[in-house]
C-alpha cells in the first residue's frame, strides 16, 4: 500500500477482515506499506499488521515479494505510480477518482491493459448492500422505463476562511494535487453509482462556485488563489432518455456526509440515504391503491435475499461504511479466481472521469458539453 491516510486505514481494515468473513481462494498478505515519513509509516504498519515499510514507492514496486499495489495518495500521483506498477507486472488497485483528468486516466487504462494485470478503482458505494439491491431491482425491470435520476453529496468542512490549502491533510483543497474540488472528490462517487445503476451519460450542463477565493498554502505560507470548486451542480441526459440532477458542495452547514440518490421509473421508484445506509426505500405503483406508498426495506436479511448480508451476523443486524470496502476486496479476490474482473475496472472508472471533465468544461464555458463515449 502506498499512503497512510484515511483511505489507507479503510483499505487496510478491509484486507484484514475479508478472510474472517469470506471463504475465498486467496487471503491478502500485508507485506509492506509506503509513505515519505518513516516514523509515521512504521506506526501505521504496527497498527495494521504490515510486515515492513518503505519510504520510496519505486522501491516498493520493485520488490519481488509483492503482487499488488494499492494507491492511496493524492490524485496527481495516481498516473505515475499506476503505470510503473503495471509495467512491473503488479495488480493495481487505485483510490478514486482514477486520475486528475481523463487524459491521465486513459494512459493508466492502456498501461494495465497492455500489461494484462488485474485492476480496480475504489468506488465503494456500489458495495453497500442496499445500493447493490437497487441494482438488482433495476436489472429485474421492476422500475420499468426510468425517467429521473437525482443525487447529491453534501458536506460542510471547508467553510472556515482560515482553513489552509495543500499539504498532507488538506491536499483536496489544492487543485495541483486534487485536479478539482467537489467534482472529483464527491460527485465522482455519485456519477460512478449513476453510471452503474442507470447507464451512460450523454451530455451535461454545469455550474461551479469557489466561495473563498484565496487561502494560505500549507507549504509556502503564502496566500494563493483557490482554484478548486467548492460547489457544483449539473444537469444531464442519460443514454436511456432519462434526466439527471446532481449537486455537491462542502458548504452545506449541518451536513457531514449526506449522500442520497433517487430513481423514478414508470412502474416504481427507489431512494437511498448514506446516513441510513442499510435501508432502501421502494415505491411500487402496482400495489393496491389503498395500501400504495413508500415501503422501507431493511436490507439485512440472511438467506441470500439481500446482497452480502449472509457473510456477516444474524438477520436484522446492521453493518456500516467500513464493510463496503470489505465487500470490494472480496469481489476483487473472487475476480482473480473466476477470471471475471471486479468492477469498476480502470476502464469503467475512466468513464466517470470523462463525465467529471465534461462537467468542469461545461461550468467553464457556460454551455452544454458532450461526454466522450466509452470504448470497447
Amino acid at each position: 500500500m502506498i499512503g497512510c491516510g484515511f483511505m489507507g486505514r479503510a483499505h487496510s481494515n478491509a484486507y484484514n477482515r475479508v478472510g474472517n468473513f469470506f471463504d475465498q481462494a486467496y487471503v491478502p498478505q500485508l507485506t509492506a506499506v509506503c509513505s515519505r515519513n518513516a516514523a509515521a509509516t512504521q506506526a501505521f504498519a504496527d497498527a495494521w499488521g504490515y510486515q515492513s515499510i518503505e519510504t520510496d514507492w519505486r522501491a516498493l514496486i520493485g520488490r519481488a515479494d509483492i503482487d499488488a499495489i494499492d494507491i492511496c495518495v493524492p490524485n496527481n500521483l495516481h498516473r505515475e505510480i499506476a503505470i510503473a506498477a503495471a509495467e512491473a507486472g503488479k495488480m493495481v488497485l487505485c483510490e478514486k477518482p482514477l486520475a486528475i483528468d481523463a487524459a491521465d486516466g486513459l494512459a493508466m487504462c492502456e498501461a494495465v491493459e497492455r500489461a494484462g494485470v488485474a485492476n480496480m478503482v475504489w468506488y465503494n458505494y456500489r458495495r453497500v448492500p442496499a445500493v447493490t439491491l437497487a441494482k438488482r431491482l433495476i436489472e429485474e425491470g421492476r422500475l420499468g422505463r426510468i425517467f429521473h435520476y437525482r443525487a447529491n453529496f453534501l458536506q460542510d468542512w471547508t467553510i472556515a476562511e482560515d482553513l489552509p490549502q495543500g499539504g498532507t491533510a488538506l491536499w483536496r483543497l489544492d487543485s495541483a494535487a486534487a485536479g478539482s474540488g467537489v467534482t472529483g472528490d464527491l460527485l465522482a462517487h455519485c456519477i460512478d453509482t449513476a453510471l452503474w445503476l442507470n447507464g451512460p451519460i450523454r451530455d451535461v450542463t454545469a455550474m461551479t462556485e469557489t466561495f473563498i477565493k484565496q487561502r494560505v498554502h500549507s507549504h509556502s505560507g503564502e496566500v494563493q488563489p483557490v482554484t478548486i470548486d467548492d460547489a457544483c451542480a449539473f444537469l444531464c441526459h442519460f443514454g436511456n432518455g432519462s434526466l439527471g440532477v446532481f449537486e455537491s458542495t462542502r458548504y452545506a452547514r449541518g451536513h457531514k456526509a449526506l449522500y442520497t440518490l433517487e430513481i423514478n421509473g414508470e412502474s416504481a421508484s427507489i431512494r437511498w440515504d448514506l446516513h441510513d445506509l442499510h435501508r432502501l426505500e421502494y415505491f411500487d405503483h402496482s400495489d393496491e391503491g389503498r395500501l400504495r406508498g413508500w415501503r422501507s426495506i431493511n436490507v439485512s436479511d440472511h438467506g441470500g435475499e439481500h446482497p452480502y448480508m449472509d457473510k456477516w451476523w444474524v438477520p436484522g443486524l446492521q453493518i456500516g461504511y467500513e464493510h463496503s470496502f470489505v465487500h470490494q476486496v472480496a469481489d476483487f479476490i473472487e475476480g482473480l479466481s473466476t477470471g471475471q474482473p471486479a468492477a469498476p475496472t480502470f476502464r469503467d472508472a475512466l468513464q466517470t472521469q470523462r463525465v467529471c471533465d465534461a462537467v468542469l468544461g461545461s461550468a467553464e464555458s457556460g454551455r452544454w458539453a458532450d461526454v466522450q463515449p466509452s470504448e470497447a
